[in-house]
């Protein structure tokens, strides 16, 4: 099961931002908190003198768990902001909006890919 498709419920009367991962929310966060844990494994493992090829390999699963909760959000932002920004009733402030969120969506894979 991917643990980023699975929904959160916000307590009554509290309501959520407007953002596509926010009903995802708490998977990131668990995702986040693992990654974090990994680095810190990371860190324990240079300053024990472990072997180099083991510490890149461990380096390369973090870099590959970030990956994966980056395209998340990317695909959040696709889902959510650029398909809102179609509904814009007004036509040209809905060609605006519809170019300024693709434009940060491509930005932002951009900065991925460096």
């Amino acid at each position: 099961m991917n643990p980023m498709e699975e929904a959160v419920s916000l307590p009554a009367g509290e309501e959520a931002a407007d953002h596509g991962y926010t009903g995802n929310k708490d998977a990131y966060l668990r995702r986040l908190k693992r990654i974090e844990g990994q680095v810190r494994g990371i860190a324990r493992m240079v300053d024990e003198d472990k072997y180099c090829i083991d510490i890149l390999t461990q380096v390369s699963a973090v870099t590959k768990a970030l990956h994966a909760v980056s395209l998340g959000l990317v695909e959040e932002h696709i889902g959510h902001c650029v398909v809102g920004a179609a509904s814009e009733p007004d036509p040209a402030a809905r060609a605006e909006a519809i170019d300024a969120k693709v434009k940060e969506a491509a930005d932002a894979i951009g900065r991925l890919l460096r």
